[in-house]
């Protein structure tokens, strides 16, 4: 039987993690994981329910009531947060992305969903999916920092914000980034022995290819 591999992928916004590993998922049969979408759907719920991330004690104790399951789809593992999935356009509503990395920072919001993070690999197990792919901005450094492989996407912040623009999304990359990578919990930062690839000059088709073929050379041997 071939190994139930674990891919984390790292990166900004914008860099090509998400494509890259939808990607991977169809052609490797993974589970497909993007934590951003987790930390965008906790920012949802405490928005609807009226919350600051400047309001600590209400912040944890809304944490500490939230039920949260797992939905597949195809091969996506969606997040339930009380039995309901977040829609798309709430994940990416203007709201949100001036609050998710707020949220995201605060040491609560991330030991919260740490074990729940580390449990996708079970369900992807239990789905008979043959490896996870997960993506975020701490995978490869606290989620799963002895996966099989970790990779490190990154791209000049004009050329995301152009990718943004393009996708007809409004981003504060820089301002993210700069939230992202200075928080004292879990900052965004390349993984000690993770690949590095610059996708700032390279299409998406060469992304996934450079990103590809490492583990099918291990699915191979």
């Amino acid at each position: 039987m071939p190994p139930f591999l674990i891919i984390a992928i790292d990166g900004g916004a914008a860099a090509g993690k998400s494509t890259t590993a939808r990607a991977l998922s169809e052609r490797f049969h993974f589970l497909h994981v993007d934590t951003g979408s987790y930390y965008r759907a906790l920012t949802a719920e405490m928005l609807r329910a009226g919350l600051s991330p400047a309001d600590l004690p209400a912040v944890e104790a809304a944490l500490a009531a939230l039920a949260l399951g797992t939905r597949v789809e195809s091969r996506r593992a969606l997040m339930e947060v009380a039995n309901r999935v977040v829609p798309d356009a709430e994940l990416r509503s203007p709201a949100v992305n001036a609050h998710v990395s707020h949220f995201a920072a605060l040491p609560s919001v991330r030991s919260a969903l740490l074990a729940y993070q580390r449990d996708q690999a079970a369900v992807a197990r239990r789905h008979g999916f043959a490896g996870l792919v997960m993506e975020g901005r701490d995978i490869g450094t606290i989620i799963f920092p002895d996966a099989d492989f970790r990779f490190f996407l990154h791209a000049d912040p004009a050329e995301r914000a152009r990718r943004r623009a393009a996708e007809g999304q409004q981003d504060s990359i820089a301002e993210r980034d700069r939230l992202d990578s200075s928080r004292k919990a879990a900052p965004l930062a390349c993984p000690i022995g993770a690949i590095d690839i610059d996708s700032t000059l390279l299409d998406l088709e060469t992304v996934v290819e450079t990103v590809a073929a490492p583990i099918a050379a291990r699915l191979a041997a």
